[in-house]
């Protein structure tokens, strides 16, 4: 295998040489110039960290993720427990780039060789807010005008010369990539470059506006319903959503524009939706807390259901990579090369997206045969897909088979196996190979 991996490593280095330099996986802190135009929570300068790959003319833009906060009281406590996420003043010099941020072809096959960016998050708005500071307000909110600014500042940088825009961001920097990508677009055709093919990729950012679990009342950013929370955010943010999206929802309604059900259907711009189908951050803001305690079984069938009108909101996102598996985040994650959804990796769906915005680009044709771009689960538990990352128990730290995590969960087998109308022993063999 390492022979493999090492003969792949050869033939992409021969096919896109890059001068040695830039095999560092370091990207390097540039604090943007006009900070008044696009502070951090705190009114710092905000940012971006940036490795260029001379010669190659595609380019990642990462936004980091982070939860958000909503009222004075939350970005308090927010400021006082997590201060990078509202500020630049500890950022570190320099960041090392993982998953799709590698420039290491065995761990990023297709996009290694890209000029890369990260945009670290301190707007605590999802990338949305347009907001100066005030007298009545502590924090700026300036995530939608930090974007326009990197943007701005790394054309003069050689991203005036690149084909292909890639917009890429987990969390709350996936549900950005919604919010943003068209704007983008726009952006760079009014700077004089309407050549550059500007696409999304929006991971573990596709909320749905569901019902909770247990409805409780809106008093922090975990227990508050997501709809609650984007209601009273973008008020506070001053937050911005596209004008297409914005049209199709009466006067304040445009938090509706945060769940990408309702939003994609408005975009211009291609997007590639990667969602776990059991995402911990929808589970969390729906409370339900998988804390190692037998799961009830109302509780479990409320996870069954939410894979279920998870999977229906992206039967017709034409690409799309949703593993059923219980986590959150996967693009820059070292293992992001292991996932699987029917035989594909997410390296490889990714490139067949790439391909396919390629010729139809050129000559509208068909998907490319035994290259699929949508790519969906159909087994209803959480981890029922073998490829899905490593479980491990709370308390214990051990690693967990499918059928320990189940049992663990409170999974009853000949309740389950009744309901599927099988016999038990062949439900634990289907739970064990995937099926």
């Amino acid at each position: 295998m390492d022979s493999f991996m090492a003969q792949i490593k050869s033939m992409a280095q021969s096919l896109y040489p890059a001068p040695p330099r830039t095999c560092t996986q370091e990207l390097r802190l540039h604090f943007l110039h006009n900070a008044s135009a696009a502070a951090c929570n705190d009114g710092s300068p905000a940012g971006y960290y940036l490795k260029e790959s001379k010669g190659s003319r595609r380019w990642l833009l990462f936004l980091e993720g982070g939860w958000y906060c909503f009222n004075r009281e939350n970005c308090n406590t927010r400021y006082e427990t997590m201060r990078r996420l509202m500020s630049s003043k500890d950022w570190p010099s320099t960041r090392t780039g993982t998953g799709i941020l590698s420039s290491q072809p065995e761990e990023n096959p297709h996009w290694w060789n890209a000029n890369m960016v990260f945009i670290p998050y301190c707007s605590s708005d999802v990338w949305s807010g347009a907001s100066a500071k005030t007298e009545k307000m502590d924090f700026v909110f300036m995530g939608a005008l930090i974007i326009q600014e990197v943007v701005k500042e790394l054309v003069g940088k050689g991203l005036g010369n690149a084909k292909v825009l890639l917009l890429a961001g987990s969390s709350a920097g996936g549900t950005g990539v919604l919010l943003n990508v068209d704007q983008v677009a726009e952006q760079l055709e009014q700077l004089g470059y309407p050549g550059i093919q500007v696409r999304g990729l929006a991971d573990s950012g596709w909320f749905l506006d569901n019902k909770q679990y247990r409805r409780t009342d809106c008093i922090d950013t975990i227990t508050c319903a997501p709809t609650e929370a984007i209601r009273r955010g973008i008020r506070y943010w001053n937050g911005l959503v596209p004008e297409r999206c914005k049209m199709q929802f009466k006067e304040g309604e445009e938090w509706n524009c945060f769940f990408g059900y309702k939003i994609y259907p408005t975009l211009r711009s291609p997007v590639f939706v990667v969602q776990w189908l059991f995402d911990e951050a929808q589970l969390t803001v729906d409370n339900v807390h998988l804390t190692g305690q037998p799961v009830q079984e109302g509780q479990w069938l409320y996870i069954q259901n939410l894979g279920r009108e998870l999977r229906n909101t992206l039967k017709d996102v034409t690409a799309s990579f949703a593993p059923a598996c219980l986590s959150h985040e996967i693009i820059t994650r070292n293992h992001w090369t292991d996932i699987q959804v029917k035989g594909t990796s997410l390296p490889r769906a990714l490139h067949c997206w790439d391909r396919s915005l390629h010729d139809s680009n050129k000559n509208g044709k068909a998907p490319l045969k035994g290259c699929p771009i949508h790519l969906i689960d159909s087994c209803p538990w959480p981890h029922c897909n073998p490829s899905c990352p490593t479980i491990r128990d709370q308390y214990t730290g051990q690693e967990m088979n499918v059928i320990q995590f189940l049992m663990h969960m409170g999974f009853d087998v000949q309740k389950m196996a009744q309901q599927q109308g099988l016999e038990p022993s062949k439900l634990l063999g289907m739970l064990s190979s995937g099926s």
